[in-house]
C-alpha cells in the first residue's frame, strides 16, 4: 500500500513501488483517506500496525540479507510472493530477484536452479511456480516463519481488539 504514511500524519512515502503482474487494485485519493482516518479510528490504527509490520519485515530483511545464504532468501521471497499475491505462479526475473535479494544475477540463477531440481519451484523465462509449498518452507530461512507469525499476531489482536 501506497499513502499509509497519511496515517502518522505524513504526506509522503519513503519508497517506490513497481507493480510486477496484473491485478486489481483500490484507489483513494490522499485527501479523501485523510477523511477518512479522521473519522475512522480503526482504520487509522489498522494503517499504523501495517506500518509497524513494514517497519517489522524491513529490519528482518536486513538482518537475513546480512546472516543467510541466498537460496533460503529466494525461497523466503517466493513465499512471501506467493502469499502477497494469491497466487502460486508470478512472473520475476532473475534480474529483478537480484535486485531484492542484492546479489548478482548468476547467485539467483544458481539458487532457482537448485530449488527447481528439488522439486520445489519451475522456473521458465520469469514465470515461477511454486510446485511445493511445504518444501518451499523447509528451504526457506527461519525469517519466513518469523515475518508471518509477526503478520499473524498483530493482525489477529486487531480483529479480537
Amino acid at each position: 500500500m501506497l499513502g499509509a504514511t497519511l496515517a502518522l500524519d505524513i504526506a509522503t512515502a519513503p519508497c517506490r513501488a513497481v507493480v510486477q503482474s496484473g491485478g486489481w487494485a483500490l484507489r483513494i485519493s490522499p485527501r479523501q483517506l485523510r477523511l477518512e482516518l479522521n473519522h475512522c479510528p480503526r482504520l487509522r490504527q489498522t494503517l499504523k500496525r501495517y506500518l509497524y509490520l513494514l517497519l517489522t519485515q524491513w529490519a528482518q530483511a536486513a538482518v537475513c540479507g546480512r546472516f543467510h545464504e541466498v537460496e533460503p532468501r529466494l525461497a523466503r521471497w517466493l513465499l512471501m510472493t506467493a502469499d502477497c499475491s494469491h497466487a502460486d505462479s508470478f512472473y520475476l526475473t532473475h534480474a529483478y530477484l537480484a535486485d531484492l535479494l542484492g546479489v548478482r544475477r548468476s547467485g539467483v540463477t544458481i539458487a532457482a536452479g537448485a530449488l527447481q531440481a528439488r522439486g520445489l519451484i519451475q522456473y521458465r523465462r520469469g514465470h515461477i511456480t511454486i510446485l511445493d509449498h511445504a518444501g518451499l518452507q523447509r528451504a526457506a530461512c527461519e525469517c519466513y516463519a518469523a515475518m508471518r507469525e509477526s503478520y499473524a499476531r498483530l493482525f489477529t489482536a486487531a480483529t479480537q481488539g
